[in-house]
Order: structure tokens, then sequence, then C-alpha cells
């Protein structure tokens, strides 16, 4: 659904044709030969030379361990392990499941301000989050229905950008006032989702539009669910996997794509709302927060070209072709394995696969889940002995993220948005953090000109 009038169409017509033929000039005239990245010593995508991330700052917030170090500076595989503030991720669950409680709320209140609440600042901090998850009066009228978008990421930045004249105080950057701020986005994060996916569902796929309002008796993951089903039905069982979901994407480190875009834009003085805008930018990328999508679409073409899902010879036939370029996408990537820091294991991986299995067996849907854990156990070994490289590599979360997404019945669409809308409480932590950071100072990594010196050319002379 293109929003363009008649007279813009036929610019639009002319305005590529102008484009297409001028490529050609561009391409001529900026590419790089790879050349200057040996010569120059670059640190292309900001990684040491061995894989390793250029270490650019220190945090509080959140820990990725994959890896040690040893003494000739190699890297030692490990098991991984995920912390936030100090805590390890599995004992964090294991604590609020014991208890038969959601976490997400909890998560969010001790990844924002550092320590794990009592009840009372529990109950306290989850009765703002559901306070704050109304959007302002008219909200979703201007800034969602008026403008619809095939994309919900896209919308999420925009509306993040609107929320900036929602605010009275949007240029405040005091400790209280931040916190404020962080605490109004992860409320309202899930409901811009909702909203832009029924507005999204109406206007391009020609379906009703049902706009719910979050219920107050509910939290996070379960007001999320009432919002994007018509009916507003759940199990709490699918509520409960839902918010695990949640928790396991709140954080990642300051090093991943988002949280540093967010950093290296809020060491810019500009405001919350901008800094959250950019990540959400980051994360909508395919190669991070979209992975998710890329694995279910590479097992759609593996379900249709494997017809014994318990052949693991032809399963180990099919990943080799998808190693080639043969299979899947042409990529030559096989989805949901490999991490930047993860080596021996992802936590969050090993946490999902365990939960998976109970919402598989109950949805009849346990062959699917057998293969993607044969997927899981075989890729490493094909990888070796088609690549001839002996790099270490696991499954990462996004091997099992849709799937879960999917026995959920939560539409592929979505399934970025969610990642956004759970990894909102660690971009608005790193944000206040690098504010408070008494050495902040604006991030200005250098770029090399390669281009040789030309002379100015008098346009009657070109």
């Amino acid at each position: 659904m293109a929003y363009t009038t008649m007279g813009e169409d036929a610019l639009v017509v002319t305005t590529k044709s102008f484009m297409e033929t001028h490529a050609a000039e561009y391409e001529k005239n900026s590419y790089v030969e790879p050349k200057y990245y040996e010569s120059e010593r670059i640190k292309r995508g900001l990684r040491n030379s061995d894989g390793t991330g250029v270490l650019v700052g220190v945090t509080k917030i959140g820990n990725v361990q994959g890896y040690t170090m040893g003494d000739d500076g190699e890297r030692i595989p490990q098991e991984g392990h995920l912390y936030y503030r100090g805590i390890d991720i599995n004992d964090l669950i294991d604590g609020f499941l014991a208890e038969d409680r959601f976490g997400f709320e909890e998560t969010a209140y001790l990844i924002l301000f550092g320590q794990l609440p009592d009840a009372q600042q529990l109950a306290d901090f989850k009765e703002l989050l559901n306070k704050w998850s109304e959007l302002p009066r008219g909200f979703s009228e201007d800034m969602i229905l008026r403008a619809p978008s095939p994309d919900i990421m896209n919308k999420l930045a925009r509306s993040v950008l609107a929320l900036y004249s929602y605010d009275s105080e949007p240029e405040d950057k005091s400790l209280e006032s931040e916190l404020f701020k962080a605490t109004r986005l992860v409320a309202r994060a899930p409901m811009i989702v909702a909203h832009a996916y029924a507005v999204k569902r109406h206007y391009y796929d020609r379906e009703g539009l049902y706009l719910h309002h979050s219920q107050p008796d509910m939290g996070i993951a379960e007001n999320f669910l009432h919002s994007i089903r018509r009916d507003n039905s759940f199990t709490k069982e699918e509520a409960k996997l839902l918010d695990l979901c949640l928790v396991l994407h709140a954080e990642h480190g300051g090093g991943n794509n988002s949280a540093f875009t967010c950093r290296a834009v809020t060491s810019s003085g500009t405001d919350m709302y901008s800094a959250i805008a950019a990540a959400v930018g980051s994360l909508k990328g395919p190669r991070h927060g979209g992975a998710n999508i890329q694995v279910t679409n590479m097992f759609s073409h593996i379900k249709e070209d494997v017809k014994d899902w318990k052949d693991e010879d032809e399963i180990k036939r099919e990943l080799r072709r998808i190693l080639r370029g043969d299979a899947g996408d042409g990529s030559g990537l096989i989805y949901g394995m490999g991490h930047a820091v993860y080596t021996l294991s992802d936590p969050r991986a090993v946490i999902l696969r365990r939960f998976a299995r109970t919402v598989a067996e109950m949805k009849g849907r346990l062959d699917e889940l057998e293969l993607i854990e044969t997927v899981e156990r075989l890729s490493p070994s094909v990888f070796f002995s088609e690549k001839d490289n002996d790099k270490v590599i696991c499954a990462n979360v996004d091997m099992y993220s849709g799937f879960v997404y999917d026995m959920l019945g939560i539409p592929e669409e979505l399934f970025t948005p969610l990642f956004a809308t759970a990894r909102m409480v660690g971009w608005c932590a790193h944000r206040i953090e690098e504010i408070n950071n008494p050495r902040n100072r604006i991030m200005r990594p250098a770029y090399r000109s390669v281009g040789k010196k030309v002379p100015y050319t008098p346009l009657e002379e070109r």
C-alpha cells in the first residue's frame, strides 16, 4: 500500500530512472578496494583479528561470557554465561519460576535500578508500569492509524520519536527524569507494537481493526497476548513462556550493535527518545534482531527438502547444501548457529530449548523441535568438514525463539518487535549509564580517506 498521489507516481518513475542511470557513476567513484583493510589495519566491525570485540568501555549492567583468554592470547571456549547486574540468568529465572511468578517486571527493575526489588518495591513498580502502559490520548489515532506501516519496527521507531512531543520535559537529563522516561518507554512499547500490528493487519492484510486497552490486573506478557488476539484469550502457560522470552531478551551487554548504537547516539548529548529510536533501527536489521525470522525461513526450506526428519544423513546432506549456497536462501549460512561471544553454548538457547519441549509436547510439535535439535547437534561437524574451519560454534537464541513464538501463535512480523519490547529495558539502562559516566565523551572513531585528490573542474569544461 503506497501512499502517493497520481502526480507523485509519475515523479517516482522519473526519479527511479534517474537513479538507475547514475548508480553506475557512484560505484565507479566510490568503490573501496579490500586491500586497504589489511594495509591500514582496519578493525572492521570493531572486531580484533581473533574475532573478539574492540574494548570501548565498561559497564555494570550486563555481562556476556563465552570464552576465557589463555596466556598465549588465544581464546579458550567455555559454556556460555549471561549475567544481569551480576546475577546469573539461570538463577534469576529459577528464582521467579520456583514461586510461580512472572519475571519480566522484576528483571526490568533489576536492570534499571541495579538490584532486585523487595516485595513492596516490585508491587509499586508493576503498578507504575501498568498505569503508564496506556498510550497518551489520541496517540494511536494520530501516530499509528494515520500513517500505517507494513513494518512494525519502523512504526515503533517513529512512535518512540513521537513520544518526545508528549513529554513535558523531554530534554531533562537528570537521573530521576531519565529513569522516569525509561519506565514509560518500557511500559508503552508493548502497546505501541500491539496497536501497530493491528493497524498493519487492517490496512495491508485487509482484516478487521481491533485495538485493545491494557488490563490493570495483567502483567506485560499477559497484556501483550491480550492485545494482539481478537478474542483476548490466552493460557497461563503461554503467558509464562512469553514472559520467559522477554526476560531472556532484556539485556545482552553493551557491545551488541543496538546497545552500542544507543550509547554512541547518547554520547552526542541527544535526548532519550532519539537514542532509543536509533537502537530500534539497529535491531531491525536481519543481522541483529531479525535473525530469528531468517532461522524460521531456513527451517521452512529444510522441512520441505528433507523427507525423513529422523534421517541424520539426509539432514547432513541438506546442511552441506545450505553451506554451499545450494539450498535455503543461497547465503551459505546456517542461521541460528554461531555467535560473536558464545562458543560452547548460548545460555539463552539452552533455557529456551528446555522450556520449548514442554510446550511442543502439549501442542503436538515435538517432531519439529527434535528436527531443530538435530540441526543444532549436527551443524558444527558439518561446518568443520565443509569449511575446513575449526571455529567452535553453538546454537544461539535465534535457533529456538522463532519456533517458540510460532507455538504461541505469534505471527512472524512480530518476532523482532517483541525482541525490541524486551530490549527496551537494556537500551534505557545503557543510555542512563552512558549519561552518568564521569568520563563521558562523544564517540568519534576514525575513518581514513583513501580517495585521490582531484582538481575542481568548471561546469562548462565537464
